[in-house]
């Protein structure tokens, strides 16, 4: 026989296309429209309703770039439509990308209450089922204008701050144009057909070709398709429906692969739009969402970030209202667990806890939910003390899709046990549907099966579906979809069902899955460790700085009687919250969000240092002399952990540079720092184990320019090829001995760069001082550091604890890390001496290895100090910029742990006369206190969090300065572990109490005051 698949295949895409969908809204009139342009930012929906509406006609031109139109649409039902569901089709100006990405609406009856959202993939309102008549209606549309940024990676202005915030109004050229304003019966039998025939024409293109049940619904399609009167659609549907029936009732075989599909909608909280605008894409989003709800009451949709539904709750509490109710339907499922769907590479460990406590903490007390999923289908990568803090947050299982994005290994499994660096495991997926935005077409299907690398021992996966990254959700299509592939022949099985009663059955199904130890690296999206300096350095320092907000403020309530800032402290975590962000904090948004950030970083900086001010004048007392405060969790120059002392003069100076040839020397007795003429260091001598650190003819502190531009990503990506060009910029315009150190001065390009380089006495810690005017394009700038030393592997800091990453390139596991994250210090080393590097906004890192010919091994350590990247913000980090970074020799695990905790917590000096002794001290260093404060439930509970930082068993005394009743272990959301029993203290005057930890294990500890007498 010969085959006429082709011509069949052929004949279904255009009779769909242009005859069977045209038809489900064949019978129209047009709307009446008037449009109402809103003045710079979004208005009020009381202001929109009651604006002064002109009248347009379709092909009128709206929406200069991030602008906001109020359009008000009015019609009649004809009489002869009487009994019908009738529809509004609109057509504001969508063009063919998804279904955030481009204008956008959301319609308001004239009350002011929400009906539904319109996008490019959801264009419809409805207006009356059955319909009556002569009945007349009026609907506000409130339209966002957003540039459709994604379609080009080419830098455009378009991403920056809006015409009208410079005070130059609505000025620009309009981005839309109304294409279609119609009143539609809709025709419930064509548009079931529709499905019907997308669904099989989908099954049948991802069959196999030698399948034959691919032939059979080839022939039934056909078939289908001659009962089509292609006059008269409406009327021959019925038959041509008849004709499927059988193929649509055949049922999956009983070892079908299981899809438990779940709604969704990823919404970025903000990336090629601002925060602002993803305000309204959530509320436009899930006003979507449980208006289906409506009609389909086995739909269920998850939702993660706990922030978009705060922001729900304050903007559009009527749709709050109706998410809430669907919760108590089981409908609407909040997941995730946490505040945002945070960057993990790049959050710091105490942050990363908060990220967890606000969000289980807003599901419970506003749902009743005590979440167990962490949800972050999109985030960078994932670091290895994720499991440990999940099992303490009560989290049993973990989801996300972005692994599959690797470009040089595939991850070997899509079910398995995540182990993190102290132990802890936990279940963990990876849709094997590759994608968080399916729409459960034929070809997601197939390849979700194929692609499922845990065949045999498993038989199930999870597939996410409904359009995302700018919102829009699941559609009435989709879940038609859904309603016939829950039993299929050809197709997996799928069913509608929560991510709970996935992971359920997933774990009892899959008792044996193998596991995974240390961090899920992504193997692509690298830039975003370096990219937008700035945004980076007001999170590292605002992360800090809540540190020292929350222990002086602890201190101060206990010991002065301060009332403790419980307000204003949970605001400003969840403002930092909400920059770490996974567009956000990595860089990747267009240039209006990064403003913005900065903006805001310096707003909750400057009111955190008020609240570190006041704690610690209220602590220092009055007086004349000089009171001095670490915060750090390591005793040093005679101040205390977590205390202060009062001290008239700087313990460690620093050390005058002395003239050496045409350079210059610093040396303190414990290091000796050789620069040369060129600035650069060509000598750095630990003199107590008379080792020369650098590689011998190697120059330290080497700046290095690469070309600098990736094959895709601009913002995210480094390709590795860049290290193929590298300009040393080895020319000082200025090489100068001051005081305290040596400044050097460079120029390159359009480009300045300023260096001051200090030693102080007692440290074996060079301080490099930076200020950068970076004017480069596309370019990558990187600080190397050559050391003598053969190390088999990196250390890098990482939430609670630090990483081990090879140095060589054995395995494309091991070539593929060519770009690696470390928070606070960086460290390599020999058996029995190493050295580390230590900063205070950098975490983009390399590391390489090499035999010289005189035998020994160089390892390279670089810093990655700025990008240039063009997209999606094109001025992305041009400006002044100013970081610091240390080079510390002869230092071990320990003393990188304490350098970079004393590099980002400096000393403060407060004016007054008292030493302020801690209210917590550990007497081993390895276990290090990352966080006290007031209980959240202002109980005046006390509450340490603390962690074994070197990767060994320790055990310690933690001395508690204050009468104590008892103490009592609790998760990081301050409650109770289970079978926790509180610690009593043996005497009335106990003020330690004996703790045992494992390698990198985190504790939490609730400690009652006795009551006072």
């Amino acid at each position: 026989m010969h085959s006429k698949r082709r011509l069949i295949e052929q004949r279904l895409k255009r009779v769909l296309t242009e005859r069977i969908r045209p038809s489900v809204h064949a019978r129209t009139v047009p709307l009446q429209v008037g449009i109402w342009n809103a003045p710079g930012e979004p208005v009020p929906v009381a202001a929109g309703l009651s604006a002064p509406y002109r009248p347009v006609q379709v092909g009128h031109r709206w929406g200069p770039a991030w602008s906001t139109s109020w359009f008000k649409i009015t019609g009649r039902v004809p009489e002869e439509w009487a009994g019908q569901r009738v529809e509004a089709v609109l057509d504001l100006g969508f063009n063919v990308t998804g279904a955030g990405f481009s204008a956008e609406g959301l319609i308001h009856r004239p009350d002011g209450t929400v009906l539904k959202a319109l996008n490019p993939r959801n264009g419809w309102v409805p207006i009356a089922d059955p319909a009556q008549g002569g009945e007349e209606f009026t609907y506000y549309i409130e339209a966002a204008a957003n540039p459709a940024l994604c379609d080009s990676h080419m830098p455009t202005s378009l991403g920056g701050l809006p015409s009208w915030t410079t005070g130059s109004g609505h000025a620009g050229d309009t981005l839309y144009q109304l294409l279609r304003l119609d009143l539609a019966v809709f025709d419930t039998e064509v548009w079931e057909l529709a499905q019907d025939l997308d669904v099989l024409g989908e099954l049948m293109h991802a069959l196999p070709e030698a399948d034959p049940r691919r032939w059979q619904l080839l022939q039934t399609i056909d078939r289908a398709l001659d009962a089509v009167d292609l006059q008269s659609v409406s009327a021959s549907a019925p038959a041509a429906r008849e004709v499927l029936r059988p193929a649509l009732s055949a049922p999956a075989a009983p070892s079908a692969h299981r899809i438990s599909a779940v709604g969704h909608a990823h919404i970025d909280t903000a990336w090629l739009w601002p925060l602002r605008e993803a305000v309204r894409k959530v509320a436009r989003t899930l006003s979507n969402v449980t208006h289906l709800m409506g009609d389909h009451p086995d739909f269920r949709f998850a939702m993660s970030q706990a922030q978009q539904l705060a922001w729900l709750k304050e903007k559009r509490p009527e749709v709050y209202a109706r998410v809430q109710e669907k919760a108590r339907s089981g409908q609407f499922l909040p997941v995730g667990s946490l505040w945002v769907e945070p960057d993990t590479n790049i959050t710091g460990g105490e942050a990363f806890a908060r990220q967890l406590i606000h969000g289980k903490r807003f599901y419970a007390e506003e749902f009743g939910v005590e979440t167990q999923e962490m949800w972050l289908p999109d985030t960078f990568g994932y670091n290895a003390a994720m499991p440990q803090l999940m099992k303490l947050a009560g989290v049993r299982w973990f989801l996300t899709q972005k692994i599959s994005w690797n470009t040089t290994n595939k991850f070997p499994h899509h079910t398995f046990r995540w182990e993190g660096i102290d132990g802890t495991r936990i279940f963990s997926h990876f849709p094997p549907v590759d994608t968080y935005n399916a729409e459960l077409t034929g070809a997601e299907l197939a390849h979700a099966v194929s692609n499922f690398q845990d065949k045999g021992a498993a038989g199930s996966s999870l597939l996410p579906f409904g359009y995302g990254d700018g919102g829009g959700g699941p559609t009435r299509e989709m879940l038609a979809r859904a309603a016939r592939l829950n039993s299929l022949e050809g197709s997996p099985r799928v069913v509608i069902e929560p991510p709970a009663e996935f992971f359920t059955r997933a774990e009892a199904e899959y008792p044996d899955a193998p596991v995974w130890v240390g961090e899920l690296y992504l193997e692509f999206h690298r830039g975003t460790l370096t990219s937008q300096l700035r945004t980076k350095q007001g999170n590292r320092r605002s992360e800090h700085l809540l540190r020292e907000a929350e222990l002086w403020s602890a201190t101060a309530a206990m010991r002065a009687g301060v009332p403790y800032p419980y307000d204003a402290l949970d605001r400003l975590w969840k403002t930092v919250l909400l920059h770490q962000f996974h567009d956000i904090l990595p860089g990747s948004s267009i240039a209006w969000v990064h403003r913005e950030a900065e903006q805001t970083y310096t707003e909750v900086l400057g009111e955190l240092d008020g609240i570190v001010s006041s704690a610690q004048r209220a602590l220092a007392g009055e007086g004349e002399r000089t009171v001095v405060f670490n915060s750090a969790p390591h005793a040093r120059g005679g101040l205390p952990a977590l205390g202060a002392t009062v001290r008239t003069t700087p313990v460690h100076p620093a050390v005058a540079p002395v003239r050496s040839g045409n350079g210059f020397v610093l040396d303190n007795n414990l290091v000796k720092i050789e620069i040369d003429s060129r600035g650069l260091v060509t000598s750095a001598i630990d003199l107590t184990a008379d080792r020369e650190a650098l590689a011998p003819g190697a120059s330290a502190n080497l700046l290095q320019l690469h070309q600098d531009f990736p094959n895709e990503y601009d913002a995210w990506d480094i390709d590795e090829f860049y290290r193929n060009t590298v300009h040393d910029l080895t020319e000082a315009d200025v090489l100068r001995a001051e005081p305290e150190g040596v400044r050097i001065v460079r120029t390159f390009g359009d480009s300045r760069i300023e260096q001051f380089l200090s030693l102080r006495e007692g440290s074996r810690r060079l301080d490099i001082e930076t200020e950068i005017d970076w004017r480069e394009k596309e370019k990558l700038l990187k600080a190397a550091f050559p050391l003598d030393l053969r190390a088999d592997h990196s250390s890098a800091e990482i939430p609670f604890g630090h990483v081990k990453r090879p140095t060589h390139t054995n395995t494309s596991w091991d070539a593929a890390k060519f770009e690696i994250c470390a928070h606070r210090y960086l460290h390599v080393g020999e058996n029995d001496w190493g050295a580390a590097l230590v900063n205070d906004s950098t975490y983009g890192h390399d590391v390489t290895r090499d035999v010289r010919q005189d035998g020994g091994t160089t390892t390279t350590v670089r810093l990655s100090l700025l990008r240039a990247p063009r997209f999606p913000d094109p001025d992305a980090d041009q400006g002044g910029h100013r970081l610091r970074y240390g080079l510390v020799l002869g230092a071990d695990i320990a003393d990188a742990v304490r350098e970079g905790y004393a590099f980002n917590l400096p000393e403060r000096s407060v004016p007054g006369a008292a030493e302020v002794a801690p209210l917590v001290t550990t007497d081993n260093e390895s276990v290090v206190i990352e966080a006290v404060k007031l209980a959240d439930d202002r109980s005046g509970d006390l509450v340490v969090r603390l962690y074994e930082a070197h990767g060994g068993r320790a055990r310690t005394a933690l001395t508690i300065a204050a009468p104590w009743d008892a103490v009592t272990e609790t998760d990081l959301l301050e409650r109770p572990l289970d079978g926790a029993e509180p610690t009593r203290p043996g005497t009335p005057q106990s003020t330690s109490l004996h703790l045992a930890l494992r390698p990198f294990e985190i504790r939490t500890l609730r400690i009652g005051p006795r009551a006072r007498t």
